[in-house]
């Protein structure tokens, strides 16, 4: 018997009663559709999504701001996962303007330095695990037609957002192993709620599920590590330093989300020369949505990606409606590669 099949079956001895776990990771999502773990689970354990995918919790009026960038003649750079979000007007990857992809901030700058009579506007998005290498880059005197959208955003004050509002009827979370590694699990700790720090084979996710059966049986509520060889509680100290230096936590809005408390970035005043929502005069617009579209309701784990009446037909990756059929890490996508239907 394989290690997985030992603990599905331990699983299935210890879930005697309904239990809805969280996930806010997108490449948890990923692991879980590829490997088919759903499909070993008790009928009465369910693996939600939640707003795991920094591509798609990124509101409409930044990408519309991004898009307006371009078109004033910036060259915009950015990860290939923003290309395809579907703005109020248009995308990055449709806009008529000098949009390129890069693999990060530095190959940014490297653009900005080659192009000194054109501005250079990085798409800084994502969560906490990329922002340690944007504050370097910016610690190490970037040039002065170089300037980023900053679209950071925090999973700590989400996960707080989605236990306060209850809607979900959450027993645990499986908490992102990647952004544990930068910031620790000592933040989690303050959550009233089972929660295990967890890696990305099958069997890191079956043991984390495993635990978090075992903590909801014995009553009990703390967070618990399944991903040592990786994640410490204190996490990555000198990388979370750099971020401290440049950055200060700010309210923002999640696209799905209103505008929740202390849960993205922004510039210190030292550094709001690189700030091009300032250096533009940009104005992040509230948009309404206005298409059938649920990636709302499945980033607070309300639904499944098959529950939209628009996934698989108007909606595929090749011409997306809503951006959680965009990001590898958005659950319509996984979803539709691995051909999978409501659970």
């Amino acid at each position: 018997m394989t290690v997985g099949t030992d603990m599905a079956k331990l699983l299935a001895e210890v879930v005697d009663r309904d239990i809805r776990i969280m996930h806010v990771c997108g490449t948890h999502e990923a692991a879980i559709a590829k490997y088919g773990i759903r499909s070993v689970l008790p009928p009465q354990l369910k693996i939600v999504m939640g707003p795991g995918c920094p591509v798609c919790i990124t509101p409409q009026g930044e990408i519309d701001a991004a898009c307006e960038l371009a078109e004033r003649g910036c060259i915009v750079a950015t990860y290939g996962d923003l290309l395809r979000v579907p703005g109020t007007k248009t995308s990055l990857e449709q806009v008529n303007g000098d949009v390129r992809i890069v693999q990060g901030a530095a190959k940014a700058v490297e653009i900005a330095r080659q192009n000194p009579d054109k501005e250079v506007v990085f798409i800084s998005v994502g969560f906490e695990t990329t922002v340690p290498t944007v504050a370097a880059m910016l610690l190490a005197d970037p040039p002065k037609n170089f300037s980023i959208l900053v679209s950071h955003r925090l999973v700590p004050p989400a996960m707080k957002w989605l236990m306060a509002q209850g809607e979900a009827s959450l027993d645990g979370f499986i908490l992102p192993g990647h952004v544990c590694a930068v910031m620790g699990y000592h933040e989690y700790e303050a959550f009233p709620v089972p929660q295990i720090v967890a890696g990305f084979e099958p069997e890191d996710i079956l043991l984390s599920l495993l635990m978090i059966c075992r903590q909801v049986q014995n009553g009990e509520a703390k967070v618990e590590n399944a991903y040592p060889r990786v994640v410490t509680r204190e996490g990555n100290v000198k990388a979370q330093k750099l971020m401290q230096e440049v950055f200060t936590p700010t309210d923002v809005e999640w696209r799905g989300f209103p505008v929740i408390p202390d849960s993205g970035l922004a510039l210190k005043p030292e550094f709001e020369m690189f700030d091009a929502q300032k250096k533009f005069d940009l104005v992040y617009a509230k948009v309404t949505k206005n298409s059938g579209c649920i990636c709302d309701q499945v980033l607070r784990g309300l639904c499944d990606p098959s529950d939209c009446k628009l996934y698989g037909k108007a909606c595929t990756p090749r011409v997306p409606i809503g951006p959680c059929m965009v990001s590898h890490e958005g659950a319509c996508r996984i979803w539709y590669q691995y051909q999978l239907n409501k659970q």
